[in-house]
C-alpha cells in the first residue's frame, strides 16, 4: 500500500477546525508555518482524538513484562524505545531530529480502516509500535519521543495540512529550533526546513496546551 495514501481524517478536517472558537493572533518567537497567519487558542481538549491519545499515553506507563518478540506492546518494547532515546540524549539537536525521523519512518504505513476498523484513529506510540499506523501516528510518536528527550512542548507541533501536490490531507511534526521550523515527515526521508517545502498548506496545528488555526497570509 502506498505511503502517500490519504490519511483517514480527510472527511473530518473541516469539522475539526471550523466550529471551534479561536483566540487572537499573537506574536510568538516562531516563524509562521508555510507563510500562513496563525491564530492561537487554548481549549486543545476540544480535539478529542488528540487529548484522548495523550491520556492513553500517560496511562500506558505501567506495562506488563513480556518478550520483545511478542506482538502486544509490553515493557520490553518500551525499554527498547527508551534505549534508542537514551542513545540520543547527548547528541546535537539536529542529529536527534534526524535519528528520530529515520527510526520511526521505518514503521509500515497502514491506514486506519485496515488497522483499527475506523475511519480515523490517533494511536499512542505503544499502539504505533505494535500495529504501525498512518501519517498522524508517525507525527504523534515523533512528538512524544522528542518530549521524552526533553524538548519543550512550546517547540513542538503536530500539524494537519493539505498536500497540494497529491491533493490529500496529511500530518507532520514541526520542531522549532535555532529560529527555524523543521519538518519531520513520514513522506520525506530527511529533516527539512519548513521554508524549503512549498506544497504544504497547514490547516491547524497543536501541542499539549494550545492549538493554532492557520490562515492564508
Amino acid at each position: 500500500m502506498r505511503r502517500f495514501l490519504s490519511c483517514a481524517f480527510a472527511a473530518t478536517l473541516a469539522a475539526l477546525v471550523l466550529p471551534f472558537p479561536v483566540g487572537d493572533a499573537t506574536a510568538a518567537p516562531y516563524p509562521p508555518l508555510f507563510g500562513t497567519r496563525e491564530v492561537r487558542s487554548t481549549g486543545v481538549d476540544t480535539f478529542k482524538k488528540w487529548s484522548g491519545t495523550l491520556a492513553r499515553y500517560f496511562d500506558e506507563s505501567h506495562l506488563a513484562e513480556g518478550p520483545c518478540t511478542a506482538t502486544k506492546f509490553n515493557a520490553c518494547h518500551l525499554r527498547e524505545w527508551q534505549g534508542v532515546l537514551d542513545g540520543l540524549r547527548d547528541k546535537p539537536p539536529m542529529t536527534q531530529l534526524g535519528a528520530i525521523n529515520a527510526y520511526l519512518n521505518r514503521r509500515r504505513y497502514v491506514v486506519d480502516p485496515v488497522n483499527w476498523g475506523r475511519d480515523d484513529y490517533w494511536a499512542t506510540p505503544a499502539q504505533f509500535f505494535r500495529k504501525n499506523g498512518d501519517c498522524e501516528d508517525y507525527a504523534i510518536a515523533k512528538f512524544l519521543s522528542l518530549r521524552a528527550l526533553g524538548y519543550a512542548n512550546d517547540d513542538l507541533r503536530v500539524v494537519v495540512l493539505q498536500d497540494l501536490n497529491l491533493g490529500i490531507p496529511h500530518a507532520v511534526l514541526v520542531v522549532y529550533l535555532l529560529g527555524h521550523a523543521f519538518v519531520l515527515d513520514n513522506q520525506i526521508a530527511v529533516v527539512m526546513a519548513a521554508e524549503r517545502i512549498r506544497h504544504y498548506r497547514p490547516l491547524y496545528s497543536l501541542n499539549e496546551t494550545h492549538w493554532w488555526l492557520h490562515k492564508d497570509g
